[in-house]
């Protein structure tokens, strides 16, 4: 396996347009800003696609090839045992009630509008890396993100419920009648609606992620009730329990393969300034509570000042700092076998309530006997096209990782999923 000392020269020196001169990614505990140190900012970027020929930059000894390209705001993918590949395609709905600048800002980004609702089969056949073939699988879904495959059974996260389909590898449409496995609370704050879905190993728990329906709970917590949580149901039983809270909005989800532990990645909070507060990664523990709304990283919010005293004693801290407003989105570990239990790799989606751009990138994140091991590095870069004029060609939302080392990044707002391998 190349050495991530390796592969973050190599990716200094490939460069990028429109360096940015923010807080790095950390191991452990951040130096951190003080709450309104700063104003807080609408900064959203303006997505202008990627020009022909142009990719994301990877390190030397990496090729980025465009396994899909044309789709509508893809937003996650799931990888079949017979090489399919699965995509959800899904956008944010506007908000009549939104402000001004925050409704332009979604507008250049193209997070909300038309949602396709449905989920497209891509498939290569002659296994170059581009996909010759697409089919819809399923259409008429509401917001459908999250997706896993157990059982014989397809299981989808919509924004409002999670559902099931009799599926069998190599169906190019799904007709049957879907059995609803859970209702989920829908909607919120920046549309916290992504549903990310993740099947124990032994098939028979189905990890579901919800994210807040408030930026801290401004409109009480009762209204937060299964929210800003992982959930998890007994796929036998049916029974559902609260798996871990205080996670603001946790997106992606993996279990790191030495451990059998799950780790998420999760957004965190809004408007205490540029540098407050960093979204983070975290290996989590069952019935851990984590900050949401009351603290992050150790620090109590001081728009929930001298509340909850007694959650504050007992909340558990991140693993890794990934980033203020950096938007971290998807998660996985490689599964290849040189690589297995030893990288993580990060999808930031790029802040919007930030004066200067953070994220849009692929990170990678070493571990060594289950724990992250040293700093997060550059892996995939060159989504920003011009920081100053604020013009992104695309935004990484999610990542998926194949046994032979290749790894599937799906770009939202780029409408493509790439494919990263090896070549030597």
């Amino acid at each position: 396996m190349k050495t991530l000392a390796a592969i973050s020269l190599a990716v200094l020196a490939a460069g990028t347009a429109g360096a940015q001169d923010v807080p790095k990614p950390v191991l452990g505990a951040p130096t951190q800003a003080e709450p309104y140190a700063t104003e807080s900012v609408v900064n959203h970027p303006r997505t202008i696609g990627w020009p022909e020929g142009r990719t994301p930059v990877a390190p030397r000894g990496y090729q980025v090839v465009k396994f899909a390209g044309g789709l509508d705001y893809p937003r996650q993918a799931l990888l079949l045992p017979n090489g399919d590949v699965l995509v959800s395609e899904a956008r944010t709905k506007p908000k009549l009630d939104a402000e001004p600048d925050v409704a332009r800002g979604q507008a250049l980004s193209k997070t909300t509008g038309f949602s396709a609702n449905r989920i497209t089969l891509l498939r290569d056949r002659d296994g170059d890396g581009v996909a010759e073939q697409r089919f819809v699988l399923r259409e008429g879904l509401n917001q459908p993100f999250g997706m896993q495959y157990a059982g014989g059974r397809l299981y989808v996260a919509n924004t409002d419920s999670v559902v099931s389909f009799p599926y069998q590898p190599g169906q190019t449409r799904i007709t049957a009648t879907p059995r609803t496995i859970a209702t989920l609370p829908a909607g919120g704050y920046n549309n916290h609606w992504t549903r990310n879905l993740l099947v124990s190993p032994d098939g028979r728990t189905l990890y579901i992620s919800v994210g807040s329906a408030s930026n801290v709970a401004e409109y009480g917590m009762e209204e937060e009730k299964r929210r800003a949580a992982i959930l998890a149901i007994d796929l036998a039983t049916g029974r559902e329990r609260l798996y871990a809270s205080g996670l603001r909005n946790p997106v992606g989800m993996d279990f790191a393969p030495a451990t059998g532990t799950l780790w998420t990645a999760v957004n965190e909070r809004d408007h205490l300034g540029d540098d407050v507060s960093p979204d983070y990664l975290v290996g989590v523990r069952e019935g851990g509570f984590y900050g949401w709304p009351y603290s992050y990283y150790g620090k109590q919010d001081p728009r929930h000042a001298n509340e909850r005293r007694d959650l504050l004693a007992t909340t558990l801290l991140p693993d890794v700092a990934v980033g203020p407003h950096a938007a971290a989105l998807g998660l996985a570990f490689a599964k290849d076998a040189a690589a297995r239990g030893q990288m993580a790799y990060v999808a930031r989606h790029g802040s919007w309530n930030r004066s200067s751009f953070i994220g849009y990138d692929v990170l990678a994140v070493p571990f060594a006997q289950g724990r992250p091991s040293a700093a997060p590095q550059p892996f995939l870069t060159g989504f920003v096209a011009d920081a100053k004029k604020g013009d992104v060609y695309g935004r990484p939302a999610s990542i998926q990782t194949r046994d032979d080392g290749a790894i599937f990044v799906v770009d939202d707002a780029g409408d493509t999923v790439w494919l990263v391998r090896r070549t030597s």
